[in-house]
Order: C-alpha cells, then sequence, then structure tokens
C-alpha cells in the first residue's frame, strides 16, 4: 500500500476495500503496513496530532464493522493519539471490533517516531481461531528480543507492519527471526514516497525453519501467503534422536543474560529523542 500523509479519509476506504476484496478470496488474516492509516512522515507533533487517529475513532470503528461483516481479522498501524500524545500503533481488529493494540517500543529519529513516545506495555499474544499471533512494529524487528518475548508469550506468527525505507538485509532478517524462534514471521512495508522518503516495498514473509514463503516487489497489491500456524509448536529439532537434538527455546539460559536486562545508562534516551 502507497499510504496518503494525513489522508485519512481515502486511506481508510482503500484499507476497507483492499479488507473486502481480500476476504472474498477467502483471506482469514489481512495484514497492513505500518502508518497505514496515517501516513508517517510528519514534520512536528502538531501535525502529527493533527492527523492521528484515536482507538475509539471513526476510522477504526469503521474498519472494525468491515471486519465484523466480513468475519475477518486485520491488522492495521496509524499514529495514535491519547490525550495529546502519540504513539505509533498498530490494531488487531476483527468481528469482535478492536481486539488488541500495540504501541511501539523501539522508536528511532525518522518520520512521526521522532513525536512519539515508545509505548511502555509488555509485548501481548492474542488468540484467534486459526492461531496465536504477536505484533511488533519496524524497527522493534531489528531487536531479536521483541520477537522473543514475543515467542516466549506462545506466538506461533510473528507480525511485523514496517516503513522501511532501505531493504538492506530486511528479507534476511525475517529469515532470521523465524528460524531462530521456530516460528512463522510476516513482515509487511508500504510503498511510495512521502516528503522525498521513499519505501521500498519488499514485504516478506518465512516459515518456522527460515524458508522464504513470500517476497514482494516495490508496487502495491495484495501478497498471499498460507501458513499452518500448528507447525510452530514443537520448538525441538531432532536430526538424529539421542544424537543430535537441539531447541532454541528450551536450551537458553536466562540466568545467564544479565546484561540484556540491565538498565540502561542513560534510560531515557530513545531513537526517537534524538530530534529534541
Amino acid at each position: 500500500m502507497a499510504p496518503l500523509l494525513g489522508n485519512l479519509a481515502s486511506n481508510t476506504e482503500v484499507i476497507e476495500s483492499e479488507l473486502r476484496s481480500a476476504a472474498d478470496e477467502k483471506a482469514e488474516l489481512i495484514v497492513f503496513p505500518e502508518a497505514a492509516l496515517t501516513g508517517y512522515v510528519f514534520e512536528s507533533w502538531r501535525e502529527g496530532l493533527a492527523y492521528s487517529v484515536k482507538a475509539d475513532g471513526p476510522e477504526l470503528n469503521r474498519l472494525a464493522r468491515a471486519t465484523k461483516e466480513r468475519g475477518v481479522f486485520i491488522v492495521v498501524g496509524a499514529i495514535e493519539q491519547e490525550n495529546d500524545v502519540l504513539f505509533n500503533s498498530a490494531f488487531l481488529l476483527g468481528p469482535d471490533g478492536v481486539i488488541g493494540r500495540y504501541r511501539k517500543v523501539h522508536t528511532l529519529c525518522l518520520g512521526a517516531d521522532r513525536f512519539t513516545r515508545p509505548g511502555g506495555e509488555p509485548f501481548q499474544v492474542y488468540s484467534l481461531p486459526f492461531g496465536r499471533i504477536g505484533l511488533h512494529i519496524c524497527y522493534d524487528g531489528w531487536f531479536p528480543e521483541s520477537a522473543r518475548a514475543l515467542r516466549l508469550e506462545g506466538a506461533e506468527l510473528l507480525i511485523l507492519p514496517t516503513n522501511w525505507p532501505r531493504l538492506a538485509l530486511t528479507q534476511e532478517m525475517v529469515q532470521i527471526r523465524a528460524f531462530e524462534n521456530r516460528a512463522f514471521y510476516f513482515a509487511v512495508n508500504r510503498v511510495g514516497e512521502e516528503r522525498g522518503i521513499v519505501f521500498e516495498g519488499g514485504s516478506a514473509a518465512a516459515d518456522p525453519f527460515g524458508q522464504l514463503l513470500l517476497e514482494g516487489g516495490n508496487q502495491a497489491g495484495r501478497l498471499h501467503v498460507e501458513m499452518d500456524l500448528s507447525k510452530t509448536k514443537k520448538s525441538l529439532e531432532v536430526v538424529r534422536a539421542g544424537e543430535y537434538e537441539l531447541d532454541r527455546i528450551e536450551d537458553r539460559w536466562p540466568e545467564l543474560y544479565g546484561p540484556i536486562t540491565i538498565e540502561r545508562p542513560n534510560a531515557s534516551r530513545t531513537g526517537s529523542q534524538r530530534s529534541r
């Protein structure tokens, strides 16, 4: 998708049309890019606030009605407003309305992230009729702890809506995150240009063995991928029983990973604050 910056009405219409068409083609889960509802390259907090959405706002309510009518689930990204604070969020909608929301934890000095607050909520997994999914957003994918936390909470499919302006090693990242967590991984990138920043597409999906299932180009359009999430459940890999076995989940030693969780020397600094 190539969202239009600040044009919530047009973006909502495109998303609704695409979800209805995908539902007609028997899709069960439809994923849209990061900030698909709002656009991303805002130049100030005030501009972002003017074109942000609320969790109970008309745009998400309209999409929730469409998901209920079609009996599907969607993940859609937006710059979200709550009490004049901005978050980079991904919403999970389904037949019961807004099921969940994830606020991007790892923000960087780019676009709307310069003015958003990093999410402070734990990573959460959602149980859907076809399996358990976990949400994170764009830059989160480059921090392996994000995907691992979701996997440890039981996620069978890791979903990454994104606005990648560069595709350096992104396909490989998708494959490695899937392989190291023995889970399906699906990254959905936007296309088009906003204020001189070009987004190159390159959406990708991989299975729990790191095999590429899908590789998108740089044009807008629907990409179809079929996943059997039951294949995620076993993390033990048996090459030769009793002689060559490995389990990248159960063979961890968390008690030795202290440096990963020790508080940062400058805990208030995040990528988004480099612009302030």
